[in-house]
């Protein structure tokens, strides 16, 4: 499912790549998720010289990052063969991804080896000027790292784009793929390579989509049409709107592509019906504010997913090609009291929508799309937080949605869902035994905020609460751009509650856990909302018995460090340390420079302080930077990315600068120890952190070691097994 995520539209959004029921395939599967070649695969110098190091505080913390190094590295072997949907299914071959590029396998003939389609040997680009030395030119090579897949509809050509560290553009490129004799051979040449493709789609064998992406936003679609002698590109279309960002999808049943043009708060989508020659786009609802809407397709009936319900929450509608825009728009289900619809996905005649109830459970309701009014809900395991859906393959017909289940301590778990028939069934192997889930508890309570709106707060432990005053807590949080906490599975976060730990997810206000309304009720002038929603989310966490201030560490990234941040300045003495990466620290300043990337996109969000007072007054209130005073701060890692466009260095430094200056004035008059602030400043140019599955565990290592460092904790040892 990727429909609700869609219509948030940042550019800073991640794309999930095709998947493949692992219990069907596994043989198909040379690699293991330890590995992560799909999203961690480049190659960079990483390392801090050693005065560096010294003069940012990290020096400290180097013999326990070591540690933790070895403790992560063995429980990601734990699950290193935890299902996912990597694997791209062709009419006759399955594809998938080793560090080198691209292999299929051929289903019919499965005693044959591999076959190589895309060597990432051939793709040039990857290396840059990165500097002098001894004056002459210094290059650092970068290895791509594939990051989607597309196939043609009769499995003539594939599309993949490639990303390396340096760099936000992608690159595509497409090969033609022909049945060889041997798989010794050498691989098919690429016959076109394309820059900065950001989304694309086959609409047939020789006719590619795709949106491009200048700076941080895409605002044109061309056409690629391969023919015998060549290959032509033509424009499609251009977004002139500065907040608006364009990308290309296409149907569960591959008869419509969509050109989705979406901002914080409007949609205009424009449809084309792949199954005509023309290929000429038709709109279906022009843009309006506050009407956001997503595109699906159903026996030449337009399925959409459109926030027109009650409260201006998402509802189901349909309407005929024909007539597509919103006066035409029936009604198929709207959303119970308290129930929110997160996403949809049409399989066979059904509609099967992820939803999140009044006790912020996720659950599935199915709506048979010729009988609207027998719809069911399917009830998922309490503890499932994420969900992420099977894409279709080509061959793939079936009246079946597969799918997997995670929670950042719980491994996926694989289901079937049979809508016609209301039958869930679950697609365990031993590698998703009740010994790998483990015995947690989820609990899932609310906090009374200062204006009396209740918080919903879902805490993960491996003891009764009764028993967890003792415990050290993280607890995370997010709260901007109608985004749910970030809640699949992590073995980083599956070592702590091993370890003793509480964790702890505050759902605050400007997320989407509880619908649109959540999200406008925490952005602009309602920013305040969500620094008291996580203050009232400790306090409760508190109050219930669980942990303390002294033994509590909040960690966010990106926008979640602002109502951080924000607490910190109104509320140090609530938790010991906090852990930060890619922050977005100064939003008065960065607001206020229209020369930066996401400034204009993001008025919708924060505000614009430039010509509205009251949003300047707002942002001065609360802004971390802004607001900093001299008191005795919790300590803080915050780690940086030299490249990222999204969240400037320049604004981290200047923040951990001011920082020091106010706890050095206060300590000068009240003499005691200091807390630590550890600036962690990596290269690359990647706002989500490294794509190195080494620099990823070295950088999780960091952040464990800090944790326990600054909390006053033993590290953990490891229990070693008896001698029988």
């Amino acid at each position: 499912m990727a429909v609700a995520s869609s219509l948030l539209c940042s550019s800073g959004r991640l794309v999930t790549p095709f998947r493949l029921r692992f219990w069907e395939l596994a043989g198909y599967k040379r690699i293991a998720w330890l590995s992560l070649s799909i999203h961690r695969s480049y190659t960079s110098n990483t390392s801090n010289s050693s005065s560096d190091q010294s003069s940012s505080g990290l020096e400290r913390y180097k013999d326990l990052q070591k540690y933790f190094y070895r403790r992560l590295k063995a429980t990601y072997h734990r699950f290193s063969n935890i299902p996912d949907y990597s694997v791209v299914c062709g009419h006759h071959h399955v594809y998938f991804i080793e560090s080198d590029g691209i292999y299929r396998m051929d289903k019919r003939e499965r005693d044959l080896e591999p076959e190589q389609v895309l060597n990432l040997g051939q793709v040039s680009g990857g290396e840059e000027e990165s500097g002098l030395m001894n004056g002459e030119k210094k290059k650092q090579r970068f290895q791509w790292s594939v990051q989607r897949i597309r196939l043609s509809p009769q499995e003539k050509h594939l599309a993949a784009t490639l990303k390396t560290s340096h760099r936000e553009a992608p690159r595509c490129v497409v090969v033609r793929l022909e049945r060889r004799i041997s798989p010794h051979l050498d691989p098919p040449h690429i016959i076109l390579t394309l820059d900065k493709v950001f989304t694309f789609e086959w609409a047939t064998d020789e006719t590619l989509f795709y949106t491009t992406l200048e700076g941080l936003r895409c605002s044109r679609v061309f056409r690629l049409d391969l023919t015998c002698s060549g290959s032509r590109i033509t424009s499609v279309y251009e977004e002139t709107q500065p907040d608006v960002f364009v990308e290309v999808a296409l149907s569960r049943d591959r008869q419509i592509l969509s050109i989705n043009c979406n901002s914080r708060s409007s949609s205009e989508v424009m449809l084309i019906d792949t199954t005509t020659t023309n290929l000429e786009p038709f709109l279906v609802q022009p843009r309006q504010l506050n009407l956001l809407y997503h595109i699906e397709h159903w026996r030449k009936r337009l399925i959409i997913l459109a926030n027109t319900g009650p409260g201006q929450e998402y509802q189901v509608v349909q309407a005929p090609p024909s007539e597509p825009s919103m006066d035409s728009w029936v009604s198929l289900l709207a959303p119970g009291p308290g129930t929110v619809f997160k996403d949809m996905d049409v399989v066979a005649d059904h509609c099967v929508l992820a939803a999140r109830t009044l006790a912020n459970e996720l659950v599935l309701i199915v709506v048979p799309l010729a009988h609207p009014k027998k719809a069911y809900t399917v009830q998922l395991p309490s503890w499932a937080c994420a969900i992420e859906t099977k894409k279709a393959g080509l061959a793939d017909q079936r009246k079946v949605l597969e799918f997997l289940i995670s929670s950042p301590v719980h491994p996926p778990l694989p289901f079937c869902l049979y809508p016609e028939d209301g039958l869930l069934l679950s697609g365990t192997e031993d590698r998703s035994s009740p010994e790998n889930q483990g015995n947690y508890t989820t609990t899932r309570f609310e906090a009374c905020s200062q204006d009396g709106t209740l918080v919903p707060v879902t805490l993960f432990h491996a003891v009764p609460v009764e028993g967890l005053r003792q415990a050290p807590l993280l607890a995370h949080v997010y709260g901007a751009y109608g985004r749910d906490l970030h809640m699949e599975f992590s073995p980083e976060k599956r070592l702590l509650l091993e370890q003793g730990w509480a964790l702890a997810y505050c759902h605050i206000r400007g997320g989407g856990e509880r619908g649109l309304s959540w999200q406008r009720q925490g952005r602009e002038e309602g920013k305040q909302k969500g620094v008291e929603d996580l203050q009232a989310c400790l306090h409760r966490i508190f109050s219930s018995g669980v942990s303390s201030p002294s033994l509590t560490a909040l960690t966010a990234c990106s926008a979640g460090a602002v109502p951080v941040g924000a607490l910190c300045n109104r509320q140090p003495h609530m938790m010991r340390a906090v852990t930060l990466q890619a922050p977005f620290l100064d939003v008065l300043g960065t607001m206020e420079d229209p020369s930066l990337p996401l400034t204009l996109e993001d008025r919708e969000e924060w505000g614009d302080p430039v010509e509205n007072p009251k949003h300047r007054l707002s942002i001065t209130s609360y802004c971390p930077l802004h607001n900093i005073t001299p008191q005795h701060y919790p300590s803080m890692l915050l780690t940086a990315y030299r490249g990222d466009a999204r969240v400037p260095l320049a604004g981290v430094l200047k923040y951990t600068e001011q920082l020091k200056k106010a706890i050095h004035t206060h300590f000068i008059m009240n003499p005691k120890s200091a807390p630590n602030i550890v600036l962690n400043i990596q290269p690359g140019a990647n706002h989500l952190g490294p794509e190195d599955f080494e620099v990823t565990l070295e950088e999780e290592a960091l952040n464990l070691a800090f944790l326990y460092s600054e909390l006053g904790l033993d590290p953990p040892r490891s229990q070693r097994k008896r001698k029988r």
